[in-house]
């Protein structure tokens, strides 16, 4: 018989640490998707050395996009880590 006081107190941490992680990602999402592009113009004066384009423009045309797909890796690695610990994971 499945004890319903200990699945309760796990579904409440288990929510507390996915909320947890969930705001982290989108406080970077935000940054990255908002917050660099407002300085794109003092980026801009730094030039990436080997490709020759302004940090700026490079940031709002591809470093942004490589941030987000890596978030997405790195989100579903530590939402997995966040369900086994708690015993939610899903069977491989």
């Amino acid at each position: 018989m499945i004890d319903s006081t200990n699945l309760k107190e796990r579904e409440v941490a288990h929510w507390s640490k996915t909320s947890r992680l969930m705001f982290t990602h989108l406080g970077i999402w935000f940054f990255f998707g908002f917050i660099i592009h407002m300085f794109v113009d003092p980026l801009n004066k730094i030039v990436i050395p080997i490709l020759g384009f302004p940090l700026g423009f490079y940031m709002a045309a591809q470093g942004s996009l490589i941030v987000f797909v890596v978030m997405l890796f790195v989100f579903a690695k530590q939402q997995d880590r966040i369900d086994r610990e708690f015993d939610f994971a899903e069977d491989d």
